[in-house]
């Protein structure tokens, strides 16, 4: 269970993952030695599971993103998305409930590449059908989630 310091450290790990512990430690009031604790037990405990950079994906030439719902035949759900998750071009894979097995999220630098990508779902031998949805904006970027 996470406590108030936890979710102050994840928070500012989420601002600025390049922080020391030292400053992260500063700007909390804790010594840094607790900080450095509380991250390695956030990581342990798979609450962490690696840092890195934020991306523009715009910014980087992708300028068609996509929201794609896929229906997958019954008992090659897990392969199906493995499969879709490796896939170049495809940003998150995401199990959800409702009429669809398994939502996407792709991108892609041009209209065909966009196109191809969410064709080459339809030529996986489990997936029976698709729904796109283009993204006009992205209002909020999923990185952005100040845990609570």
């Amino acid at each position: 269970m996470l406590d108030e310091t936890d979710v102050k450290i994840l928070a500012e790990l989420r601002r600025n993952s390049r922080s020391s512990c030292r400053a992260i430690a500063k700007r909390l009031g804790i010594h840094p030695t607790t900080a450095i604790s509380r991250m390695q037990k956030l990581e342990k405990s798979g609450i962490i599971t690696g840092y890195g950079a934020n991306l523009d994906l715009g910014k980087l030439g992708y300028d068609f993103m996509g929201l794609v719902q896929i229906k997958i035949a019954k008992g090659k759900l897990l392969e199906t998305q493995q499969r879709i998750s490796k896939m170049r071009g495809v940003v998150a894979v995401y199990d959800v409930t409702g009429e669809y097995d398994s939502v996407a999220i792709i991108a892609a630098k041009s209209r065909e590449s966009f196109s191809q990508l969410i064709k080459s779902f339809l030529s996986l031998p489990h997936v029976e059908h698709t729904n796109t949805q283009v993204i006009l904006q992205v209002v909020k970027p999923s990185w952005s989630f100040e845990a609570v």
